[in-house]
């Protein structure tokens, strides 16, 4: 079958990119069944031997091949998996970013739009430590002062960098289990400044080549208007802020949320947006634990053991957050509670990751229980699902 216009335009602005050391990155995804077991395909650049080449990734289900190509095999590769094997397609270069997108019929479409990196991908063979989020010629992490203008990472910016790092390392392991529709829609509730919000919002539309739809939300309008006018800078056309306390949200459909800096019970708020919403992933990153802490009242040794005010803390918290795992489980989430890079508002930071499975019967008794043990008489969690089925 005759390459269509799209397809071969795509194939020629990747071998140009290549051949002008401007590229970045190739994706190769949304695999037919023409393709068997091979489910992606991504491509960098590199120096074997002295000579610049296009390093392959074909990724199978059960093991992974790579295979180095000069520009004539860059264009035997694309023209024989794209619209056959393929359906989409995503090159980054320092010019432009492409889209290439088939429909069932094969039809093609060539999207063309600004560039998202200002510097190619490094090419050395051996490279350190894989980041799903690169420092180098990043616009966003430089406006937001996390990298330098010659994209290296500043003394300020290494806390939140490392964090931008683990986190997106998390939700590509939650996606890779837990796929999300390509054109999702992700509300991140409590976005501050947003450089999680970018980072995320670059991992799914340049690294897994989805077309997220991925909203903000933030009740201070300045950083609002600052996330805003980034992201129209950077290109990411489905990303956008709005100002709005998370209270008064309930979104349409959200097939994944977020709440990374939601103090107290606004946490509670935003779990019970995602489980009203049936999101298939919810995240959670809490902070600050002071409703259930403020009712605890242990009887018999456990009074003893939390007679220091350290110790009662650090209790609350781990009530307050087995509690909310516990309830969700009963809503039909299985759930993993880990650490998680601090942030700037706590030292002591857990994350809850919680994905669509089958209810668990025993949860709320399980709830019932602890808040015996400890004297707890409501959970804001529980309220707030109580409410909604009235």
């Amino acid at each position: 079958m005759e390459a269509s216009k799209e397809t071969a335009g795509f194939i020629q602005a990747a071998v140009a990119a290549f051949e002008n050391n401007a590229i970045v990155k190739l994706i190769i995804s949304k695999p037919t069944a023409q393709a068997g077991d091979l489910k992606r395909i991504d491509a960098r650049p590199v120096f074997i031997a002295g000579k610049p080449m296009l390093s392959f990734n074909f990724s199978f289900t059960t093991n992974d091949e790579t295979k180095n190509h000069s520009s004539s095999g860059i264009y035997e590769v694309l023209s024989q998996q794209l619209g056959h094997h393929f359906l989409n397609a995503e090159l980054l270069t320092t010019e432009g970013n492409y889209s290439l997108l088939f429909s069932r019929k094969r039809k093609a479409r060539l999207l063309h739009r600004p560039p998202t990196h200002e510097k190619p991908a490094a090419t050395t063979h051996n490279l350190p430590k894989k980041r799903l989020i690169s420092a180098e010629g990043n616009i966003y992490l430089r406006e937001m002062g996390i990298v330098s203008a010659q994209g290296e990472v500043t003394a300020s910016g290494q806390k939140k960098f490392r964090q931008i790092d683990k986190y997106i390392e998390i939700v590509d392991s939650l996606l890779r289990k837990h796929p999300l529709p390509r054109q999702a829609h992700i509300v991140d509730m409590g976005a501050g400044k947003g450089y999680l919000t970018f980072a995320l919002y670059d991992h799914l539309k340049n690294n897994l080549g989805m077309e997220p739809q991925v909203l903000g939300l933030e009740i201070r309008p300045h950083l609002v208007e600052f996330a805003n006018h980034l992201a129209r800078q950077c290109g990411f056309e489905g990303l956008r802020f709005q100002t709005q306390d998370i209270r008064d949200f309930e979104g349409k459909s959200t097939d994944m949320l977020i709440a990374l800096h939601a103090c107290d019970t606004l946490t509670d708020v935003a779990l019970a947006e995602g489980i009203r919403a049936g999101a298939g992933i919810i995240l959670a990153a809490p902070c600050c634990h002071k409703q259930i802490r403020q009712q605890i009242q242990p009887q018999g040794i456990l009074k003893t053991m939390l007679r220091h005010g350290i110790l009662e803390e650090r209790q609350a918290e781990l009530l307050t957050d087995s509690i909310r795992s516990l309830l969700l489980e009963a809503e039909g989430y299985q759930t993993k509670v880990f650490e998680f890079v601090s942030i700037e508002h706590t030292n002591k930071n857990l994350m809850i990751a919680a994905t669509r499975a089958q209810p668990d019967a025993d949860a709320r008794a399980k709830v019932q229980e602890i808040k015996q043990m400890f004297g707890i008489s409501s959970h804001f969690l529980e309220q707030l699902l109580e409410h909604r089925n009235l």
